[in-house]
């Protein structure tokens, strides 16, 4: 096993009724920007639960963060920070809507132009530069309620970007499982499979020695495929909500890529078909995920084999398993509602390959994957293939 340093400051609050602690949670005194998307939190009632909570705070609110936050927008948001001395912001939703929040929290007290946070991926470390921020998580999917990371995406070039540093955990996390009865099954499916997904980043890779890692991770891939299907079709039953909360929590809170390789390829060429085309962010990962273990599988037909072998209980010569380790995981996605090809989901795709090629060769992205072997030829042949 690699060495590693694991530090995850987040509080997270787990069940029912939590909300009520958000008195207690945030400090007293606390001038309160309260971050949201559209209108789903009014219709739940949650965000009357929220503001009863703090009733006796001083909140400035903010609402309309776009699925796949706009910087354009979230800056509007930084000026208000600014210009009304927030000092903590409280993000009421899902993956999208905390990492908006995360992003006003570093962009507030930076000094430059807000835009090089994303295009120059700046980490921040120092907490005193960053403004302190909490989550009311509303759909389970994304893991940002318990880590550090965030993606935005510039509308006008069109890039989805990231950014982090340890500076940006949330300070605490309230996720109840009860606030997913009212979702849209599209959404249930897309955080579901965000969260296989994620999973996937972290283990498909090659042998190693973090045995530990492997096994909880596998055991998250088991939940999803046990519980997914059906929270879709019945997201009020408590344990199925409560499994799947939790697993896209422990999908992505850092704990299964401590001292072991990762792979984040799928997401990096799955984010450029979400900019482009404004497809769903999960739906780009079950696009992508197959065809670039189809392009790699040499390199990662170990772990697909392992993969084959303990979660779908497959037999046969390792080549063999691997390949239908890749064919199950369609299978479950198409369980899921996904599509598994980019025409599936746009016509106008025909050039789709050489313009991610080129975008990642301005940015110096020549080499991607747990051993940089992703070449952007080989990403090429993945997009291509994926049409």
């Amino acid at each position: 096993m690699n060495n590693f340093e694991f530090y995850n400051p987040t509080n997270l609050i787990f069940g029912t009724g939590q909300i009520q602690k958000l008195a207690v949670l945030i400090p007293k005194n606390s001038k309160i920007l309260l971050v949201y998307g559209g209108g789903s939190i009014f219709n739940n009632g949650i965000y009357s639960k929220v503001k009863e909570a703090l009733n006796d705070f001083e909140i400035i609110e903010f609402g309309g963060i776009e699925p796949n936050p706009n910087f354009e927008t979230l800056i509007k948001a930084v000026a208000i920070t600014q210009e009304e001395k927030i000092n903590f912001i409280l993000a009421v939703g899902g993956g999208s809507v905390i990492d908006g929040a995360k992003f006003i929290s570093a962009a507030a007290h930076f000094e430059g132009n807000p835009i090089e946070i994303l295009q120059k991926r700046i980490l921040f470390k120092d907490v005193s530069k960053v403004i302190p921020f909490g989550t009311v998580l509303t759909l389970p999917a994304t893991g940002s309620e318990m880590n550090s990371g965030a993606v935005v995406t510039i509308a006008a070039t069109q890039e989805k970007l990231t950014l982090g540093g340890s500076a940006l955990f949330p300070k605490f996390s309230i996720c109840d499982p009860t606030v997913i009865a009212s979702l849209p099954k599209r959404q249930l499916q897309n955080g579901v499979i965000d969260a296989y997904v994620h999973v996937l980043e972290q283990y498909l890779t090659y042998p190693h020695e973090g045995y530990l890692q492997d096994r909880i991770a596998e055991g998250i891939l088991e939940t999803l495929i046990q519980v997914g299907p059906s929270v879709v079709e019945k997201p009020k039953d408590y344990a199925l909500a409560s499994n799947f909360m939790w697993s896209c929590t422990m999908a992505l809170n850092g704990l299964i890529q401590k001292g072991v390789p990762s792979d984040w390829a799928t997401h990096m060429i799955g984010h450029e078909l979400t900019a482009l085309f404004g497809i769903d962010h999960a739906r780009t990962l079950a696009i992508i995920g197959p065809n670039l273990y189809r392009v790699m599988f040499e390199t990662k037909k170990q772990k697909l084999a392992q993969y084959g072998k303990r979660i779908f209980n497959l037999s046969g010569s390792e080549d063999e398993i691997a390949n239908d380790a890749i064919n199950k995981t369609i299978a479950f996605f198409k369980i899921m509602g996904m599509p598994t090809q980019l025409s599936e989901c746009e016509k106008n795709f025909d050039k789709t390959a050489d313009f991610i090629v080129n975008r990642f060769a301005e940015r110096g992205w020549t080499a991607l994957g747990e051993k940089q072997n992703i070449t952007l030829e080989k990403v090429k042949s993945i997009v291509e293939m994926s049409y």
